[in-house]
Order: structure tokens, then sequence, then C-alpha cells
């Protein structure tokens, strides 16, 4: 997807590049961030087209930065994926009633990923 924009926010590098290279091979224009308060500002000064997002982060988790952009005027609109391997039925519920529009669970396939990301933008 031509500049379609993407914000990946994950602290553990490893988890990063598997979700980035994926991502960018389906032609994505990826952005990255490793904490909620980075994500938070990046969301701002990028204007990402999708944001993927992880629950267990410093500074802010993926529920906090999910709930604090989807109720600014200026952010609610923008899709929030949380991929997280917080895998229960009570997370999933959970970061769903927290705004995010689509909830996938580590390990991922790519091809589920890409499909999600393509749905939303």
């Amino acid at each position: 997807m031509p500049g379609q924009k993407v914000l990946v926010v994950d602290d553990s590098w490893t988890e990063l590049t598997m979700i980035v290279a994926p991502l960018r091979n389906s032609g994505f224009e990826v952005v990255t961030a490793v904490d909620g308060e980075e994500a938070f500002e990046k969301v701002f000064k990028e204007r990402p087209q999708c944001i993927v997002l992880d629950v267990v982060l410093p500074k802010q988790n993926g529920f906090q930065v999910c709930r604090r952009l989807k109720s600014l005027e200026a952010s609610r609109h923008i899709p929030i994926i949380l991929l997280t391997s917080k895998n229960t039925a009570l997370d999933r519920s959970w970061g769903l009633r927290q705004g995010a529009d689509m909830f996938l669970t580590k390990p991922f396939k790519d091809e589920e990923l890409i499909a999600s990301v393509r749905r939303l933008v």
C-alpha cells in the first residue's frame, strides 16, 4: 500500500523487526516507537494511517496509549491493532473496550498481520 504509513510500537527489538519487515515488504511505510510515550508523540508527528501496538510497554502500556488516543478528537479515527502476547479472553475484551479496532496475539502469521492492516487502512 504505497503511501500508507503504519506506526509499529514494541519495546523488543526482535519483535519490532519481525513486525516491521513483512509490512515494509508489502509496501507500507513504517515508523517505529519503543515505549508508550514515544508512540503518543509519533502519532501526532508522523500521522500514521494505522497503529500496531504492543500492550506490555514501558512508560505507558498499550491499553493506556490506546485509550488516550481514542479519547482525542485528533486521533480517534486512527485504527489501532493491539498485537500482544497477552492472550486471554479478558485481555482481548479489555483491549477492545479501550478502543482497539483489532486484537491479534503473538506469535502471529505475517499474512494475518498484513491482511489486518490492509482491512483497516
